[in-house]
């Protein structure tokens, strides 16, 4: 057995007890395999933090909200932007858009007709005036505020308010890309703001997404919430008041934290359908995939979808701690560790070792970078050189302090388990001592990622869109802080002001070889800075109902979920 085989096979070894009882419980409990249109059980492995879509920030709740919400835009299945809630992209071609001669640009939008909010109540400009406020106020956690804050003025159409005008601080060539503004009801959310607006974290907790989440006020797409019992089930209804009847009757998402019990729970039947995103691990899929290939009852059942995707794995150094804030021990680890052969053997080469943050297929893309190929002799020599002395226990130590790190990732996903442990390995041989520790997907992400309380290291994946810098992760006015409520993704702290000029130059220019320019240093800084270890570019797969019809992954931030109206069960 190999020292690759060795470390995976421990690390699976303490799932079986779990993934034993979960199949005979599903075998025991599951519904009748045969799906139809009336019921679509989705299992997931994560549970959300919270559905309020400005603030939440998990893949599930992003996952649920393309299902029960709609903001003004969105990126389709073939990359292109389109609308969704708006019933016309404005355009400086079609009018609709125009630039001012004080450098500003002005937008005219128009929400469709027939959108209403699940308690029949219209969406006007008014949610959409009141969600911009949210987006902006100092006292609410935003996970993306920059989408609000580059608006300057909403104005309403006094006649209808079905439309209304973007007034931009500054004329940005992404102008009508609003896939993030997330909109929620003024009529239900305003009471409970004017109650909690001054106090810091209080509306987080107040909002009627936590109190009651079942209100159908709160869906403006062809879902909504009907039932969630947190660690069980949430289950969503059609939204009677939604403009198009979605074939669907009912979906349900099961949580099933581990991921092998996950997988045995789809082939006992007690779930039909494992969503991209919040499932079970690559290397599941690729075994699944070939199990369906030689068992035709279980082919006519389920398959298996792939696409490529702007998803990395990335391993995230938290820069306020004083010795990952030294880039010669970023760059030391980094070169310390075989990524190669980690993802040779964990996904059988349908997976690529990232080079940086940018995906070979967005646009923007470069490799003329800092590349960092394994080399243990170049480790040991960085560490020494930083001052950490390796010790007679093979571990370095400086001015009496021990180099002991601790990586912080998921609970109970195998991969992200597995890809600890082999860190932990390659790491030892250059001196470091790895110490790993899980959260709950709800707690890691709800609050130690999002207020950037990790010690030294967090594994997890960021997903985007084409054509879309970093800002919201990498920008240093970004990172959340008590006194932002919060705000920003930016949770590693990491600052670097040619960065943050290149990063605030691209919007307003509207020439896209220069923004080339822009993102190609802005790659550059991200390997010489080491910001993160980019780890593997993640693959986007989902195992569906063989019968499911309308189904596309669509590779980007905006999940599948996105054309759920779409799908039918034939």
């Amino acid at each position: 057995m190999t020292i690759m085989k060795e470390i995976f096979m421990n690390a699976k070894m303490k799932l079986i007890p779990a993934l034993i009882l979960t199949l005979f419980l599903g075998a025991c409990t599951g519904q009748d395999s045969k799906t139809s249109n009336k019921i679509l059980r989705i299992g997931v492995s994560q549970e959300f933090e919270i559905l309020h879509p400005i603030i939440s920030q998990m893949a599930l709740s992003s996952y649920i909200y393309r299902m029960t919400n709609h903001s003004l835009t969105t990126i389709n299945a073939d990359w292109e932007a389109e609308c969704f809630l708006c019933d016309e992209l404005p355009t400086l071609e079609n009018g609709k858009a125009k630039k001012l001669a004080n450098g500003k640009l002005e937008i005219q939008w128009a929400i469709r007709e027939d959108a209403k909010w699940g308690d029949g109540t219209l969406i006007t400009g008014h949610d959409v005036e009141f969600s911009w406020m949210l987006g902006n106020h100092p006292n609410i956690s935003v996970g993306e505020r920059d989408v609000y804050h580059r608006i300057e003025k909403i104005t309403i159409d006094k006649e209808n308010p079905k439309k209304f005008t973007f007034l931009l601080r500054e004329a940005r060539y992404d102008y009508n890309q609003q896939h993030t503004f997330y909109i929620v009801p003024k009529h239900i959310e305003e009471p409970v703001f004017e109650k909690s607006k001054d106090t810091a974290g209080l509306y987080e907790k107040q909002t009627v997404y936590n109190a009651d989440p079942a209100n159908p006020g709160l869906y403006s797409g062809p879902y909504r919430v009907s039932e969630i019992k947190l660690g069980s089930h949430i289950t969503l209804v059609r939204n009677e008041n939604y403009w198009k009847k979605a074939p669907i009757e009912q979906i349900i998402y099961k949580l099933i934290p581990n991921t092998q019990a996950l997988e045995a729970n789809l082939l006992a039947g007690s779930v039909d359908m494992i969503c991209e995103g919040s499932g079970i691990s690559f290397d599941q899929a690729i075994a699944l995939e070939e199990r369906i290939e030689k068992d035709s009852k279980l082919g006519k059942r389920i398959k298996v979808e792939f696409r490529e995707g702007t998803i990395y794995e990335h391993i995230t150094f938290n820069l306020k701690d004083p010795i990952v804030a030294d880039v010669r021990v970023r760059r030391a680890l980094a070169y310390g560790a075989d990524r190669e052969k980690m993802v040779t053997a964990l996904f059988k080469g349908r997976q690529s070792v990232a080079l940086h943050n940018t995906h070979p297929l967005d646009p923007y893309y470069t490799d003329d970078v800092t590349k960092y190929e394994y080399s243990p002799e170049k480790a040991n020599q960085i560490l020494d050189e930083a001052g950490w002395k390796m010790g007679d226990n093979g571990i370095r130590s400086k001015e009496g302090k021990p180099l002991q790190l601790t990586l912080m990732t998921t609970a109970q996903n195998l991969t992200r388990e597995q890809v600890q442990v082999y860190f932990q390995s390659e790491w030892k041989k250059i001196g470091v001592d790895l110490i790993l520790k899980t959260e709950p997907p709800r707690v890691f992400f709800g609050e130690t990622v999002r207020k950037g309380e990790f010690p030294n290291l967090a594994m997890f994946a960021w997903v985007s869109s084409p054509d879309n810098p970093p800002r919201s992760t990498l920008f240093s006015g970004e990172i959340p802080t008590k006194a932002n409520g919060w705000a920003g993704q930016n949770s590693g702290s990491f600052v670097n002001k040619e960065f943050d000029k290149h990063i605030e130059a691209i919007p307003t220019e509207f020439d896209f070889e220069k923004r080339k320019e822009h993102m190609k240093r802005i790659s550059q800084i991200y390997t010489e800075e080491l910001p993160a270890i980019p780890l593997y570019l993640r693959a986007a797969f989902a195992i569906v109902p063989a019968n499911l019809k309308g189904f596309r992954i669509t590779g980007h931030q905006f999940y599948s979920s996105q054309s759920v109206a779409d799908w039918s069960l034939e």
